[in-house]
Order: C-alpha cells, then sequence, then structure tokens
C-alpha cells in the first residue's frame, strides 16, 4: 500500500501571518499571567499586533491574525469551546467589523490611536451583548458598563499610542535602511 502525501502551497503571506500570530498568541499568554485587579479586565496587549496587522497589510490579515490568537488561545487555556471562549471570539469579531467599518473614516482624523480605542470598544461591546444574551442579566450588565467602558478607552489609547511609536519607527527604519541614490 502506498502512502499518501498532500501537500499544501505555502505562500511567503501565510508564513508571515503565522510569525504575527505567534506575537500575537505570545502576547496573549503574557497578559494571562499578569494580575488584574478588576476581574475580566485586560489590556489587550494582542490587539497591538492585530492593528499593526491591519494597518500594514490589509483586513484579511488582521483578521487571520485574531482567528488564530482566539483559537490557539483557546486550545493554550484549555478553553476551547469554554464562555471565555466565546466571549474572546465575540470580542475579536465585533472589533474586527468595527475596524472593517473604520477603514472608510477620514484617515486624517482616525490615526492608529482612534481606530484602537474603536476596536477596543468594539472589543467590549461584542463580550458584553454576547454576556447579555447568554450568561448574565442586562441588570448587571448596566452596573459594569462603566468600568469596562473605562478600561476600553485607557487601554485602546494606550496601545494606540504604542502602534502609534512602532509604526513610526518601522519607517524610519526602512527609510535609514533604503539605498541611498546619487544626486
Amino acid at each position: 500500500m502506498t502512502r499518501s502525501v498532500i501537500e499544501l502551497p505555502v505562500h511567503a503571506e501565510d508564513r508571515r501571518i503565522a510569525r504575527l500570530a505567534a506575537l500575537a498568541i505570545g502576547l496573549t499568554l503574557a497578559e494571562a499571567a499578569l494580575p488584574s485587579p478588576i476581574p475580566g479586565v485586560k489590556p489587550g496587549l494582542a490587539n497591538i499586533v492585530i492593528l499593526l496587522v491591519l494597518l500594514q497589510h490589509g483586513w484579511r490579515a488582521a483578521a487571520w491574525v485574531s482567528a488564530l490568537r482566539v483559537l490557539a488561545g483557546g486550545l493554550l487555556f484549555g478553553s476551547l469551546f469554554a464562555p471565555g471562549f466565546w466571549l474572546s471570539a465575540a470580542g475579536a469579531l465585533a472589533s474586527l467589523l468595527v475596524l472593517a467599518l473604520a477603514r472608510h473614516l477620514p484617515p486624517a482624523f482616525f490615526g492608529p490611536v482612534s481606530l484602537s480605542v474603536l476596536a477596543a470598544f468594539g472589543h467590549i461591546g461584542g463580550q458584553l451583548a454576547l454576556a447579555g444574551w447568554w450568561l448574565l442579566p442586562a441588570a448587571a450588565l448596566i452596573k459594569l458598563l462603566p468600568v469596562f467602558a473605562t478600561a476600553a478607552l485607557i487601554f485602546g489609547t494606550v496601545n494606540g499610542i504604542i502602534v502609534t511609536r512602532v509604526l513610526a519607527a518601522s519607517t524610519s527604519d526602512r527609510r535609514q535602511s533604503a539605498p541611498c541614490t546619487p544626486p
């Protein structure tokens, strides 16, 4: 009996998405090790990678990195298909939908910081919508809303500033490594 082997072509974009997803997964794992004074409030470090991917490689690549991060996070934390997994998936999906809509906003007024804040509000909105539909009564969600909205604003702003600085540094690195052309 002969063995059959299925070979899928691997492209440079696939490798790039895998590397960026690994970075996002690593940040998710690091974030899980950080203590949180308020349960459920996290800085969303992996969202820095997602926003960078969106701005540098497009929405499709960002969606892949986000989906791989949620799936791998569920596997690594042993919470695949548990409520936390679905809340993470709902937040990631809502955040990606908000970013897809935000691409049509004027870039002069909506840079990395505002996109990050919008994505953070989308993320928490998706999670709260699912939690309200599935897990918690509406009265409990209304009490939690100010805490989560404040966290989304703060962490969205901080993450957006980090993205802005990373983009500025990578642009400056590209300019410095560009070949000089004689006058």
